[in-house]
């Protein structure tokens, strides 16, 4: 089975089309999507997106939605996760972490504010005693601190573009790197060779639809300009994604579609009782 360990189906960009573009994907033989919250206003809606359609969902405040969050946010955080204890579709606390690419984000106050709502979701994860998907955008070092301080069970660092030691750090500490989009690019070197060099055991696939379009979908900004629509990205690529990758690897994809789903069970451990 084809695990999408990453996908934001309830994107606008996907409209009133979720269910449909859900079911394109399970013809691809995607039999599970994983659906991360970006902040509070959507914890029902990928909640319900993940009973409706048989998947699972995670509930977390993005670093991109910090600077409108307010810290009674963390409460409601803390709450829903107990509320949905129970619930076996909440596999994680997610999507979580520190981006220092978005230049606001990196200077005061808001770069305070993002690590102060990292650390604090760190401790829900543990409390709550749930792995996380974390946003590693030029962060790894930092996230990589807060996890020395505050372990949490295991995780996926998803769009992981850092290097090889970070990446083995990350793996030490129970945590599989995620791939996606990205590594179709030939331009994306060091992404290619930690696709190719880290233990099988380490990887698992995931698209971030509608965004990271592989680069048969992707439009430069000159196609762009002259009115060429930009492709966006599904959870039905996922397949032609991993394929890439297993060609990188040399292994078929058959196999890399079974190490990557059991590794996504692994580090998710609810997972399991779901497929």
């Amino acid at each position: 089975m084809w695990i999408d360990t990453h996908c934001h189906l309830d994107a606008a960009e996907f409209g009133d089309k979720a269910q449909e573009i859900r079911a394109l994907a399970a013809t691809e033989s995607v039999a599970h999507c994983i659906y991360p919250a970006v902040e509070t206003a959507n914890f029902e809606a990928v909640r319900g997106l993940a009973h409706l359609c048989g998947d699972s969902y995670a509930l977390g405040i993005h670093p991109l939605y910090v600077p409108q969050a307010a810290d009674e946010d963390l409460d409601r955080l803390d709450a829903a996760l107990l509320q949905h204890r129970s619930d076996p579709r909440l596999v994680a606390v997610g999507e979580i972490g520190l981006d220092y690419f978005v230049p606001a984000l990196t200077t005061s106050p808001l770069r305070e504010k993002q690590e102060r709502f990292y650390r604090a979701q760190l401790k829900l994860a543990r409390k709550h005693g749930l792995p996380v998907i974390m946003h590693v955008r030029r962060s790894a070092d930092q996230l990589l601190k807060g996890l020395r301080e505050i372990a949490v069970p295991s995780g996926i660092a998803h769009a992981f573009n850092g290097s090889d030691q970070q990446a083995q750090q990350f793996i030490e500490r129970g945590f599989a790197l995620g791939f996606g989009g990205a590594v179709t690019y030939e331009r994306a070197t060091q992404l290619r060779h930690l696709a190719t060099t880290l233990a099988a055991q380490a990887l698992v696939l995931e698209t971030d639809a509608p965004d990271i379009p592989p680069h048969w979908l992707y439009v430069t900004a000159e196609q762009r300009a002259a009115g060429v629509a930009q492709g966006i990205n599904s959870p039905a690529q996922l397949p032609r994604i991993g394929a890439v990758l297993a060609e990188l690897r040399g292994i078929s994809s058959e196999a890399l579609r079974a190490i990557t789903a059991a590794n996504a069970q692994r580090v998710l451990p609810k997972l399991g009782a779901l497929l």
